[in-house]
């Protein structure tokens, strides 16, 4: 939790509140359903939380802006997130069922009511998102197709609409037909060595390929 503060030092009571309770929540509900391995568990606010919150410091997402986290997994980066941006509505989608359940009682733990959540696959939404973030769940062109027509087109942000992606390692090669894509390094941010290779690819909409 001291991990949380010392890179975002403007949290509200509530805010603060809520990331603290994310432990005891993700332990509680990982004995019941296993989202979230026993390593990562013991290292939640720097594995997840903070690795979460690396678009945080790429992006900060307006008041009444959309964002869809694909593959959520147990709510990571949306919950997050969300609880960072109160007036930014989430759509946390995941096509395996026992993980949503685990998100939706950890939304209604915290009181988040910026967060809807989906069981299913992201080609099956119908609706459109200022912003697409995920971590890593699939090679960027994969994650394109799966995206495709998912992006609003009205611009609220500095950054164009489009996909923010948490990546690791080398991604020459993966990035090559994205010309426009920009790689945000989380060590310019984070001084923790598990960033050490962790990046925030942002793709704007009208990409190439």
């Amino acid at each position: 939790m001291e991990l949380i503060k010392k890179y975002f030092s403007n949290l509200t009571e509530t805010q603060l509140e809520q990331f603290s309770k994310l432990q005891e929540l993700y332990e509680d509900w990982n004995l019941k359903i296993n989202v979230v391995s026993r390593k990562d568990i013991d290292e939640l606010y720097l594995r997840h939380v903070l690795h979460s919150l690396g678009i945080a410091k790429v992006m900060q997402f307006k008041p009444g802006s959309k964002v869809m986290d694909v593959g959520t997994g147990g709510g990571f980066p949306g919950v997050p997130l969300a609880i960072l941006f109160p007036e930014t509505q989430f759509h946390l989608v995941d096509s395996i069922g026992k993980k949503i359940k685990v998100v939706n009682e950890v939304v209604e733990g915290l009181g988040l009511e910026n967060v809807k959540t989906t069981h299913g696959r992201v080609e099956e939404v119908k609706d459109t998102y200022d912003f697409i973030v995920s971590r890593a769940v699939a090679q960027m062109e994969t994650f394109v197709g799966w995206t495709k027509g998912k992006i609003a087109k009205k611009q609220e942000h500095d950054l164009k609409n489009g996909i923010l992606y948490l990546k690791g390692g080398d991604l020459t090669e993966e990035l090559k037909k994205y010309t426009s894509a920009t790689i945000y390094n989380l060590p310019d941010y984070f001084e923790e060595d598990f960033f050490e290779t962790k990046k925030v690819v942002h793709l704007p909409m009208k990409y190439k390929g």
